[in-house]
């Protein structure tokens, strides 16, 4: 079992940064690939970041790339989602999620575990 709990979500201006924070409870947290999704009201949840076991391969979606960066901390249990450069269609609950694989994919119903989300809200 893996646990997963979001923070660092908040209400930001557009042009603003934020850094989501996803804390893994276990010690296998390094044989899981992790993904970052969003919803937005009356949306349905897409795949936003993904990064593989050791941190060294990601992947993102065309519309944050060069916006948004995952990274992870696998002596913390902890992945990372910075994003810059924020626009008002950024905003959505924000989800981790952990998929026992060595690699990244985008489908959510790989995923095994999901934290409780997010909320991100961008204004204009």
């Amino acid at each position: 079992q893996v646990q997963l709990v979001e923070s660092g979500g908040g209400l930001v201006q557009a042009g603003g940064s934020l850094r989501l924070s996803c804390a893994a409870s276990g010690r296998t947290f390094s044989l899981y690939g992790m993904g970052w999704f969003r919803q937005a009201p009356g949306k349905e949840r897409e795949f936003v970041a993904g990064i593989n076991r050791s941190g060294g391969s990601t992947a993102y979606a065309d519309s944050v790339k060069g916006r948004f960066t995952t990274s992870r901390d696998n002596t913390k249990n902890t992945v990372y989602l910075q994003m810059n450069s924020l626009k008002p269609e950024d905003t959505a609950v924000y989800y981790c999620a952990a998929d026992y694989t060595l690699w990244i994919t985008r489908r959510e119903e790989e995923y095994d575990y999901w934290g409780q989300g997010t909320q991100v809200t961008v204004s204009s």
